[in-house]
């Protein structure tokens, strides 16, 4: 379980989250919504450690994340997709998912292969362009392969940054789904930022409505979702 207890970080002056506290439940997906600027990303960046807090907990498992490498939270099975679709353009689709494996050569190299042949399944279309250099891609290709190369390293808890941003609503759903698909296979964990609330809500088991950094909302996602009052006052419909 992930437990985030009034947790504060700031760029400058800026205060980006302020006093932000929820519980990630294990085993569920976790939505966080809002507008721009309401503190999504910085979330996911402080609980990775790209960012450090002001003030704060962050716990995963009973244990703190801050103060530590972002390596160290990777190894401790959290994985971190940033937006934007984030792969290294001059490697290979096979290439790029093995540099995701890189820390578990040693400890689990006979489940390195198993863990690239799943995702080549959840994937069909990275399994038909493996040899393909991963600059050559569609915006939905790279989505798929920056999460696949997260998820290599089986992690216990996946969070993942606005996967919507600027694909098309046909590969959105595709995509959704699968990482719907798979956190119901394996017990994965899954914090999901994202701007489109219905989609996002739409899989999710609890949301969380950010806005100016702060938690506005935290209920079951069915609940959320049916409160036409927050949607108007904070998503704009």
């Amino acid at each position: 379980m992930l437990e985030v207890r009034d947790l504060t970080t700031s760029y400058g002056s800026v205060v980006a989250l302020n006093s932000v506290s929820l519980t990630v439940v294990e085993s569920k997906i976790t939505t966080v919504i809002g507008a721009n600027g309401a503190g999504k990303s910085t979330l996911l960046r402080t609980i990775s450690g790209l960012e450090k807090p002001a003030s704060g907990s962050v716990t995963w498992n009973g244990e703190s994340l801050l103060g530590k490498r972002p390596e160290e939270i990777v190894r401790m099975g959290i994985a971190h997709v940033p937006e934007g679709h984030a792969v290294i353009s001059a490697l290979t689709v096979e290439e790029n998912i093995s540099m995701g494996a890189l820390f578990r050569r040693r400890t689990h190299k006979n489940d390195i292969a198993q863990a690239t042949e799943e995702l080549y399944t959840l994937f069909p279309r990275l399994l038909e362009r493996r040899k393909q250099l991963a600059g050559t891609l569609s915006g939905g290709e790279r989505q798929m392969l920056a999460i696949s190369r997260a998820l290599v390293s089986r992690p216990s808890l996946l969070l993942l940054d606005e996967p919507s941003l600027g694909l098309a609503p046909l590969v959105v759903e595709q995509i959704i789904d699968s990482i719907n698909v798979l956190s119901q296979k394996t017990g994965l964990t899954v914090l999901l930022v994202e701007q489109n609330a219905n989609t996002a809500l739409s899989v999710a088991d609890y949301g969380v409505l950010l806005s100016l950094g702060k938690v506005a909302a935290y209920l079951p996602a069915d609940e959320l979702k049916a409160d036409a009052s927050l949607r108007a006052a904070y998503l704009g419909y």
